[in-house]
């Protein structure tokens, strides 16, 4: 893997650059060398082991010693592959739980946050009642992380299931987890959600979203407004763009650091997860 970020590095990082400008403003057509694709779908899958793109919170030194850290945690509490619209649950220590742990499914709505400071929402409907709750992703008092459906959503962020119908944030409190094979793509759950009417959280209809369906027209001063303050020249700003980004350098060395995490401690943890569901469904079966 050196060996690929090495040569990312020295005969791809323009093209590279010039590549994810032209994927962006082509709506994300994946058309990338596969290294430097890996490099990007690494980003994707840790974004928590990233650091701040904002260069005024950037510190070389407190970067490093933040990912020693998250990989040593990473190396006791199994930290399976997610993203926004996994179905997934959480356990952790509760102190005035029976048992003394507490158990949260849910779906993936929001991760933000780097480094140690990573956050993870999960949004169920529990009595009729939308809950979310957030935890930080490297706590000490979460026990266990289990994916129970892996999957991504049409948007990177899930927040307007607050204004939608209830029945799409509904999980299964009993869902047993569902084998992903090793080497497949992440499958693309491209439910469109149906809005409920105004008022919302949120202005949603503003915010170009993939996934929503408003099945009612949005009052005239609103929808005028809207048009008033948008910045439609935005989605073309390459300056905005990559200030919003880590470089594919800074990126290189992060994942350099993470190589040999993956090819021992990630392979035993999916070698446990295979090992428990295959027992699960043998009792279930029985």
């Amino acid at each position: 893997m050196a060996s690929v970020l090495r040569h990312a590095l020295n005969s791809g990082v323009r093209a590279l650059r010039t590549s994810t400008s032209a994927r962006s403003l082509a709506g994300g057509a994946r058309s990338l060398p596969p290294h430097l694709q890996k490099l990007l779908d690494y980003g994707e899958m840790y974004p928590d082991l990233l650091p701040d793109p904002n260069i005024e919170h950037r510190h070389s030194l407190a970067e490093s010693l933040e990912r020693k850290d998250m990989l040593k945690r990473r190396s006791v509490l199994d930290i399976p592959e997610f993203y926004v619209g996994t179905f997934m649950s959480i356990m952790v220590t509760d102190k005035n739980a029976p048992g003394k742990k507490n158990k949260f499914v849910g779906i993936c709505i929001k991760r933000e946050g780097h480094g140690l400071r990573h956050r993870v929402t999960l949004r169920n409907i529990v009595e009729n009642e939308g809950v979310e709750l957030m935890y930080d992703l490297y706590s000490p008092i979460i026990l266990e992380i289990q994916v129970l459906r892996l999957q991504k959503r049409l948007d990177k962020n899930l927040l307007y299931l607050r204004d939608a119908l209830p029945e799409y944030s509904m999980v299964p409190w009993d869902m047993e987890p569902e084998q992903h094979s090793e080497g497949r793509p992440v499958p693309i759950d491209e439910t469109k959600v149906i809005m409920k009417p105004l008022p919302w959280t949120q202005k949603w209809e503003r915010k170009e979203l993939k996934g929503i369906i408003i099945p009612f027209d949005i009052p005239e001063k609103r929808a005028k407004r809207g048009v008033e303050i948008s910045k439609p020249w935005e989605k073309y700003d390459l300056m905005k763009d990559y200030r919003s980004q880590i470089s594919i350098e800074d990126q290189a060395v992060v994942w350099n650091e993470v190589e040999q995490h993956r090819r021992t401690v990630e392979e035993q943890h999916k070698r446990n997860r295979r090992r428990k569901l295959l027992e699960t469904q043998g009792l279930s079966q029985t």
